[in-house]
């Protein structure tokens, strides 16, 4: 049998528990909170999920690599940006996630807040 590394499922697996800033893991070593995935009947690895504001941090850092620079230098169109693609992600659901953002941006709330307010305006036009 091969080890839990080389498994053909866990590296499938790896780039998406990556991107979600999930832990894997042995299934014989999983939580209650932890989700276990089978293969063709077999449990294979474990996936311990990141609390919601780990996550907004993670897809924040993950913005800041894809942009190769901190977010808080990019000019305003790519914040808006930025704000745009978080609130498709779900980042303003998670407590204090306009905050998070804002200290990233370098911005203020208020100025988040427009952002926002400016793209759902544009949505309904």
């Amino acid at each position: 049998m091969t080890s839990f590394g080389d498994d053909p499922f866990v590296t499938a697996v790896k780039p998406l528990v990556d991107a979600m800033g999930g832990e894997m893991m042995p299934p014989d070593l999983a939580g209650t909170d932890d989700v276990v995935l089978a293969w063709e009947g077999e449990d294979v690895v474990a996936v311990r999920l990141p609390q919601l504001a780990d996550s907004l941090d993670h897809i924040l850092l993950a913005l800041e690599r894809k942009q190769g620079r901190p977010l808080s230098e990019l000019d305003r169109k790519a914040k808006q940006e930025v704000v745009r693609i978080l609130e498709a992600r779900g980042a303003f659901s998670v407590r204090h996630g306009v905050e998070t953002v804002a200290g990233a941006l370098g911005v203020s709330r208020f100025t988040v807040y427009n952002y926002l307010n400016r793209e759902n305006a544009a949505k309904s036009e």
